[in-house]
């Protein structure tokens, strides 16, 4: 298939690209700035530059790709700038569908995530209600309103996501947080997924009924669980110890769907994928 994949030079883009070009799909990937090209020429896929705020320029762009699909892997989280974000989550998930709906396309593919679920004891699975009293609970519902218009829409919802590039990276904002002495274990949930696997999944989806799906591993884990194992990863002092009376926030969230549509988590808990970081930085 012809693949317009919007988002491409990000940490999920830069590595679905050459899952799609080894499984026969011809890639059209979006970046905001010229000096990408180059990059995403090397992993494969056809440059489109266009700025995905810009409802005409999308709407051209997806007409000229004339694509098959689109996979929408859009972020704006490099600055830690939230609300760039969800200005991003809610224009530019409008203009790709209107744009893709124009073009006769009838499938997409959209990063949500996953840490938004109302609280509850039992792992969270899909049909369970997001809690709209979350700061990100604006953005991420228009996103998956618009792309419930599609005729195949799939939204993916993704775990904290880490790996090279990410916040969670020896070198990214939680392990200067980390290292700082800022972050300290807490009840808190935390449902992890690499982004090999992320990436994987947004490939299989091609093949996926319409709705959302969760994208995470098989292990969810308290931050006094993960962030101890972390910390020994970059080399990190050993956090300290929370407040023993603190209430437990959040929630777990289960893969079970995605497991039944044939996806398998390659990092089967973060515990592996943290090991393969460390040796990957060492």
């Amino acid at each position: 298939m012809k693949i317009f994949l919007a988002g491409a030079t990000g940490v999920i883009g830069r590595r679905l690209i050459p899952l799609l070009v080894q499984a026969g799909h011809e890639v059209a990937g979006t970046t905001r700035r010229t000096g990408r090209a180059g990059l995403l020429r090397d992993l494969g896929a056809e440059p489109v530059v266009v700025d995905m705020l810009d409802g005409p320029a999308v709407r051209d762009a997806v007409a000229a790709a004339r694509p098959d699909a689109v996979i929408h892997q859009l972020t704006d989280l490099s600055e830690e700038d939230f609300g760039a974000n969800s200005r991003l989550r809610i224009a530019g998930t409008r203009n790709l569908v209107d744009a893709a709906r124009a073009a006769g396309v009838e499938t997409m593919i959209a990063q949500s995530i996953a840490w938004l679920y109302v609280p509850g004891d039992a792992p969270a699975v899909e049909t369970d209600p997001l809690d709209s009293s979350l700061p990100p609970y604006e953005g991420v519902a228009a996103l998956e309103k618009a792309v419930a218009e599609m005729p195949r829409g799939v939204v993916l919802r993704y775990g904290a996501l880490y790996g090279p590039g990410t916040w969670y990276a020896p070198d990214g904002a939680i392990a200067e947080r980390v290292r700082a002495g800022t972050m300290r274990p807490a009840p808190s949930w935390t449902s992890f997924v690499h982004t090999e696997d992320a990436a994987s999944a947004a490939l299989a989806a091609l093949d996926w009924p319409a709705g959302p799906v969760n994208i995470v591993d098989d292990e969810p884990a308290t931050t006094a669980d993960w962030l101890p194992v972390y910390s020994a990863t970059i080399g990190a002092p050993h956090p300290g110890s929370a407040g023993k009376h603190a209430a437990t926030t959040g929630r777990p969230v289960s893969n079970a769907k995605a497991l039944s549509l044939g996806w398998k988590p390659r990092f089967t808990s973060w515990r592996t994928g943290f090991a393969q970081m460390e040796t990957a930085g060492s």
